[in-house]
C-alpha cells in the first residue's frame, strides 16, 4: 500500500496528470533571430549592409518592449561570402549555441547547402539576398523576400528587346546563379526575337574580365547582358567601356559598390532589381530610411531594407504563432503561421504576399545609371 501511495504521488506531480493542471508553456525571456551574413570575405559588404537593417529593426522592435513582453536579438554567424561548407558550419553554430527557431539566411551557396538542416531541424528561414532560381522549393521552411534571379532577367530582357538590335551577349557567373539565369534567358530571348552570339562566363572574385571582354567584342552584340552581382558588375562594365564597346548593356544588380569601380563606365547602364525608396504615402518607409541614415551615415539600400523587413515578418510570425497558444516559438508553429496568413505589410508600401512557392510577390524596378547614381525609370512585372 506505501509503494502504492508513493506511485500515486509521483504521478500527480507529472505533467498532464489527473488532479492537477497542465501549466502552459512560459514565454521564452529572449528570442534569437538567426542571420547567415558573408561579415567576412570579398563579399562582406554585403553582410554588413544586411546585418546594420537587421540590427536596426531588432533595436525598434526592443525599444518598443519586444514581441509582446518577449525581446529579439541578433545571432550573426559569418558564411564567408558563399560557400556551401561555411554555410553549414555557420548554421550548425546557430543552433548548437544560439539555439535559434528562425534564420535570416543570404546568398544562394550557403541557403541551398543548409536548406537539409531546415528541414531536419525544423527552422523557418527567410532569404532576402540570394537570388538563384534553385532556391524555389527547396525547402519547406524557406521563403524569400528577394525577388528571385529568375525575375530580375526576365525584366532586364523584357527592357532589352524594345531597344534597338537584336543579337545578344551575355557575360554570367560561372556557379549556379548564373547558370540558371542563362538557362531562362536564352529561350525567353529567342522568343523576343532575338539570337544569342557569346556567353562568356566570370569565377565569383574574378579581379579580371579583360579575356571575357575580347571575346565579347569579336562577337559585335547589339546587346550585352551581365548576370552577376557585386563586385564584378562593376568590373565588367569598366573592362567593356575600356575595350570600345558602346552597346548597351543590362543586368541585374548594381551597388554603390559597382559605381566606385565602374565610375563613369556604368553611365547608361540598366537594371532590374528590388526598389526601396521613401514615400510621403508611406510613413514607415521614411522613418526606416531617416533612422538609417541617422544611425550609419549613409542611405540603406534594399538588402539593408529586404533584413530590416525581415526581422518585422519574423516578429509577425511570432506575434500570430502565441496567438494560437501552445508551445509557439518552434519553426514548425512559426511556419504554420506564415501559411496560415500569407500577407504582411511591407517597408517598400503596401503589403508582401508570399505565393505558393515560397516567394514573396513585390513590385520590381528597372533602373539606368546616371552620374553614378541608379535612376528609378518604371515598374515592370516578371512574367512567365
Amino acid at each position: 500500500m506505501k509503494k502504492l501511495a508513493v506511485v500515486l504521488a509521483a504521478l500527480l506531480l507529472l505533467p498532464g496528470a489527473p488532479g492537477r493542471a497542465a501549466e502552459p508553456p512560459k514565454d521564452p525571456p529572449v528570442f534569437a533571430i538567426g542571420a547567415l551574413f558573408a561579415m567576412t570575405g570579398q563579399a562582406s559588404f554585403y553582410g554588413h549592409t544586411m546585418s546594420q537593417g537587421m540590427k536596426q529593426a531588432i533595436d525598434e522592435i526592443n525599444a518598443k518592449g519586444g514581441v509582446e513582453g518577449i525581446k529579439l536579438e541578433a545571432a550573426i554567424e559569418d558564411h564567408k561570402g558563399g560557400g556551401g561548407q561555411d554555410g553549414v558550419a555557420a548554421m550548425n553554430r546557430l543552433i548548437a549555441i544560439h539555439h535559434v527557431q528562425a534564420v535570416l539566411t543570404s546568398f544562394s551557396a550557403p541557403t541551398i547547402a543548409v536548406a537539409p538542416i531546415a528541414d531536419q531541424q525544423h527552422i523557418l528561414m527567410l532569404n532576402g539576398g540570394g537570388v538563384s532560381p534553385q532556391l524555389v522549393g527547396l525547402s519547406k521552411y524557406l521563403f524569400h523576400n528577394r525577388s528571385l534571379s529568375s525575375d530580375l532577367a526576365r525584366i532586364a530582357l523584357t527592357y532589352a528587346a524594345g531597344l534597338e538590335g537584336k543579337k545578344l551577349a551575355q557575360i554570367q557567373w560561372q556557379n549556379d546563379v548564373g547558370d540558371n539565369i542563362v538557362k531562362i534567358a536564352d529561350p525567353l530571348w529567342q522568343k523576343l526575337g532575338g539570337s544569342v552570339v557569346a556567353i562568356e562566363k566570370v569565377a565569383q572574385g574574378a579581379t579580371t574580365m579583360d579575356t571575357q571582354a575580347a571575346k565579347v567584342r569579336a562577337a559585335n552584340p547589339d546587346i550585352v547582358a551581365l548576370w552577376m552581382f557585386t563586385p564584378e558588375v562593376g568590373l565588367a562594365l569598366k573592362r567593356l567601356r575600356d575595350f570600345g564597346m558602346k552597346q548597351p548593356v543590362v543586368g541585374v544588380e548594381f551597388t554603390e559598390n559597382d559605381a566606385k569601380i565602374a565610375g563613369a563606365a556604368a553611365e547608361g547602364y540598366h537594371f532590374a532589381n528590388d526598389y526601396f525608396a521613401p514615400s510621403d504615402d508611406n510613413p514607415w518607409s521614411k522613418q526606416f530610411a531617416a533612422d538609417y541614415k541617422k544611425r550609419y551615415g549613409e542611405d540603406p539600400d534594399f538588402y539593408a531594407a529586404n533584413y530590416y523587413e525581415g526581422v518585422y515578418v519574423i516578429a509577425e510570425c511570432i506575434r500570430r504563432a502565441r496567438a494560437e497558444g501552445g508551445d509557439y516559438w518552434n519553426g514548425e508553429a512559426l511556419r504554420a503561421a506564415l501559411l496560415a496568413n500569407p500577407k504582411f505589410a511591407s517597408v517598400y508600401g503596401g503589403q508582401m504576399t508570399f505565393q505558393a512557392n515560397g516567394v514573396g510577390l513585390k513590385r520590381t524596378a528597372l533602373f539606368t545609371v546616371q552620374d553614378g547614381k541608379r535612376k528609378f525609370e518604371t515598374f515592370l512585372e516578371a512574367k512567365e
